[in-house]
């Protein structure tokens, strides 16, 4: 089955900047997209978790999307996040995709349900027909208490508009099932300290938080391996990456790190959506070493 849409290089999941009042700063998250086009990435995906959609209403979730789509104009594809709680809400979600003119939506598994592979299934195709738009699969058993297993992506698969799956389990055997046993479902890599190994075992897009902050290293990782076909350089710039990847996982402050990131390149992303809280000092001060040193070590690779 050819799929209706490929994806390929790296799908950056927007961050929500905020003004210090805790309203959406639109005029920076403007900035954060011309900074993303602007920096080679070949997709941007909305109401994402990275984007704190766990925090936002619908039609807040809406408003960002649409606002996103009219900066892009087209210049890249834009993929709508359509994971909720409540299917009545996903399917708002999708169908908003569909109405604002959005290439795709990524679809997710209902959190703390933990529903059974056929009602995932029939959630998740329920969600497909409301977009009618291609879908990337979202799985994160870890976030969402359940895997997207054999049952539910033979299932799924059946319908032409499942392009691709986030794997974000972790799990490596994961990789290798998606890559044998389901090559018509493309494979996104969704777990940053598995890029390189995703990409041997034939992925063609990663979407990537850092690269809110690091698109053009994130970009050189993908062209190494996906396109250039140099593992020996991937490794090499893997490795430069990897004490990246080790402080946002630490303590459980990936989007306070990303953000804060995204600060630092040039755009105010300000602080969090309730309950979380900002980075204090000290990981501020941690995360901007690791960045510069990171920064001029890929430099140094990629100019060989």
């Amino acid at each position: 089955m050819t799929p209706i849409f490929k994806f390929e290089g790296i799908y950056t999941p927007i961050v929500t900047p905020l003004a210090p009042d805790g309203s959406f700063n639109l005029d920076a998250l403007a900035d954060q997209v011309e900074h993303l086009v602007d920096a080679g990435v070949h997709g941007i995906i909305s109401g994402g978790s990275t984007g704190e959609n766990y925090a936002q209403s619908v039609e807040e979730r809406l408003s960002l999307a649409r606002f996103t789509h009219e900066r892009l104009n087209g210049r890249l594809p834009l993929i709508v996040g359509t994971g909720t709680m409540r299917t009545p809400d996903s399917i708002a979600l999708a169908s908003g995709a569909k109405e604002m003119g959005a290439d795709a939506i990524l679809l997710g598994t209902p959190p703390y349900a933990v529903p059974t592979e056929q009602e995932n299934a029939l959630n998740a195709l329920a969600i497909d027909r409301a977009a009618d738009l291609p879908v990337m699969l979202y799985n994160y058993p870890g976030r969402m208490g359940v895997n997207m297993g054999e049952e539910f992506l033979d299932r799924v698969g059946r319908s032409r508009n499942i392009c691709a799956i986030k794997e974000s389990s972790g799990d490596i055997n994961r990789v290798h099932l998606l890559a044998r046993d389901y090559p018509h479902i493309q494979m996104s890599c969704g777990m940053d300290d598995q890029a390189l190994e995703f990409f041997a075992w034939g992925a063609r897009s990663w979407v990537c938080a850092g690269s809110n902050f690091l698109p053009r290293e994130h970009v050189a990782l993908y062209q190494a391996c996906a396109v250039e076909g140099d593992f020996d350089k991937g490794r090499r710039i893997m490795s430069a990456m990897m004490p990246l990847m080790r402080v946002l996982e630490q303590g459980g402050k990936f989007v306070q790190c990303v953000k804060h990131g995204t600060t630092m390149a040039g755009v105010d992303a300000g602080g969090m959506m309730p309950p979380l809280k900002p980075l204090n000092k000290d990981d501020k001060r941690n995360l901007e070493q690791v960045i510069r040193v990171l920064k001029i070590t890929i430099d140094d690779i990629v100019k060989g």
